[in-house]
């Protein structure tokens, strides 16, 4: 599979038994965008236990999904539709650790 060109979080949780046709209908009607434009679209349920993958790598569409066996996905919190995500913070998200927390800026009142 390609590396893809951005990566957006769809903030709203899914149903996980949607499949690929599903999704690409969603990814057309809800955010007005084409599934074969090369974007990697994420997608949660509601409980942050699960994460799917949507991606169209040139020939055809991927759909993949992932786990975790404990804890949740920190996923994005905003007012719009999706999150785009950059890579770094993407690997550290499919791990399952709080990617927001890694570029964060220390408190201002901590002193070393």
């Amino acid at each position: 599979m390609m590396a893809p060109g951005q990566i957006f979080c769809v903030i709203e949780p899914v149903d996980m038994r949607r499949g690929m046709e599903s999704l690409s209908q969603w990814i057309q009607t809800s955010l007005g965008t084409t599934p074969c434009d090369g974007t990697a679209y994420a997608f949660s349920n509601r409980s942050k236990t699960r994460l799917k993958l949507h991606i169209w790598d040139g020939t055809g569409v991927w759909c993949c999904q992932r786990r975790l066996h404990r804890g949740a996905f920190v996923w994005p919190r905003a007012d719009d539709r999706y999150w785009v995500m950059t890579q770094d913070q993407w690997d550290w998200l499919i791990k399952g650790v709080d990617w927001q927390r890694l570029s964060a800026p220390a408190p201002a009142h901590w002193h070393v």
